[in-house]
């Protein structure tokens, strides 16, 4: 079975872990030649759907693939559970930050973040 990149697949003892059981069954099955075949397919329908980005700053003028992996990221249930706890408190934070910049502009006026940082930033013309 493949190592690296896919280290998230095992255990620190070398084993797979359980919820990446039928990815590691699907990968010892699979030619490396398909998986290729597969990830590559995957990048020219990026490429034609337009599923890219540009680097700000770069003068290349070429758009980039958004990063993706054929093989997922699978999160275990209780590893989820820690996760989903503080991706949630960061949502009702940012939701926070962006009522308040909206209406009172309390962070604003009471000095935390500078207006002008805010107000006049040059990515906010739409």
């Amino acid at each position: 079975m493949p190592t690296a990149p896919y280290d998230e697949m095992t255990a620190p003892d070398g084993t797979v872990r359980p919820h990446y059981r039928a990815v590691a069954d699907w990968l010892t099955r699979t030619p490396s030649s398909r998986v290729a075949q597969k990830r590559e397919e995957a990048e020219r329908a990026f490429h034609r759907l337009g599923i890219t980005f540009a680097v700000a700053g770069e003068d290349t003028g070429t758009e980039r693939l958004i990063p993706f992996d054929l093989i997922p990221r699978i999160i275990a249930a209780d590893e989820w559970s820690v996760l989903e706890r503080g991706l949630l408190q960061r949502v009702r934070a940012l939701n926070a930050f962006l009522d308040d910049i909206y209406h009172d502009q309390g962070i604003l006026n009471g000095g935390p973040v500078a207006a002008d940082r805010v107000l006049s930033n040059t990515q906010d013309r739409a």
